[in-house]
């Protein structure tokens, strides 16, 4: 995994809005690396700044501050952010999203053949035929009849609708795919479905991933690396394995004592957090978890824990060798 090239950077992205006067953080400071051909799960209760963090990636919304670097083919770097006009149209495919909803994120007023080729329309210098086996094929790969292509959402399936998205996303070739709750609104055995197809898309075109879920189950089963979040900062971050066998943050260790068990003789003790999460207009100081941590100390009132490097995982937490050894 550490020999694999990096695609992308983000660099103390921040993603602010504003409560009257006040600004409200989405994201703070958010810096992580993407390298070639890997899966990176993010989870992290509602309003963490997961999508926010995807969508800010893929350009869906503007972030703030910060930087998110383009490893090109030729060796140079593009700051992502700052990209306009003809510039960002140019790189805009290198980066593609499947979103969450496979019913609003699809025009029902257009043909399932027309939603998947629109975005080459926009790319000059495709004939009709070049767009007509492009989409064919790649409605092949992500298990679409074509035959049915010149049909429209609403006779599709749910999970055939998210299969029409993904198609969507592949036209252009995409370096990144940020997969937004992807799943979420499907069924379990659909989910599995996808889930698989993601995989196997993945190893046949060398695709990277950024999996956005709620569902710990399926990021462990897709992802190599696991980002958590908590109040729009990163808590931790460490390979699949090792973050699910040995939480090092206390919000981490809650998190997957909260997961369902698959074998209902399997006991965990779980683990209750204190109260809500808090205001993201009005964040506690210090470390924003510390009202509902166990492992508080006075210092984490006060002061905000940074990213630190422990056995080539990141954990922002003052007591996290506490936790060990709880």
């Amino acid at each position: 995994m550490n020999s694999r090239q990096i695609i992308l950077e983000v660099k103390n992205l921040t993603k602010t809005y504003f409560s009257g006067k006040k600004p409200v953080y989405a994201l703070n400071d958010v810096s992580i690396e993407v390298k070639q051909g890997e899966t990176i799960g993010i989870v992290g209760e509602s309003g963490c700044g997961k999508t926010t963090l995807g969508r800010c990636i893929a350009r869906g919304i503007e972030a703030s501050s910060g930087q998110i670097l383009l490893h090109t083919e030729d060796g140079g770097v593009v700051d992502f952010l700052q990209l306009k006009g003809a510039m960002l149209r140019n790189y805009r495919r290198e980066i593609q999203m499947i979103f969450q909803d496979p019913y609003a994120s699809l025009d029902p007023r257009m043909t399932v053949f027309d939603i998947i080729s629109e975005p080459l329309t926009y790319k000059s210098g495709y004939t009709k035929d070049e767009i007509k086996k492009a989409v064919d094929d790649i409605a092949g790969k992500v298990g679409l009849n074509k035959n049915l292509l010149r049909r429209y959402p609403h006779a599709f399936s749910g999970g055939q609708r998210q299969r029409i998205g993904i198609a969507r996303s592949l036209i252009l070739q995409p370096k990144l795919i940020v997969c937004d709750e992807a799943v979420s609104a499907l069924d379990v055995s659909i989910q599995a479905q996808i889930i698989n197809l993601l995989k196997e898309l993945r190893d046949e075109y060398g695709l990277t991933y950024i999996f956005i879920s709620h569902s710990l189950s399926v990021v462990r089963y897709i992802s190599d690396k696991v980002i958590v979040m908590y109040l729009g900062r990163i808590v931790e971050m460490s390979e699949t394995d090792s973050l699910f066998v040995n939480p090092l943050h206390p919000y981490t260790q809650a998190l997957l004592s909260a997961a369902p068990q698959p074998d209902p003789d399997y006991k965990v003790n779980r683990i209750m957090l204190n109260g809500e999460v808090p205001n993201p207009s009005n964040p506690p100081l210090g470390c924003h978890f510390h009202p509902r941590c166990r492992y508080k100390t006075a210092k984490c009132t006060y002061d905000v824990p940074p990213l630190e490097d422990v056995g080539g995982r990141l954990v922002a937490c003052w007591n996290y060798k506490n936790l060990q050894k709880a």
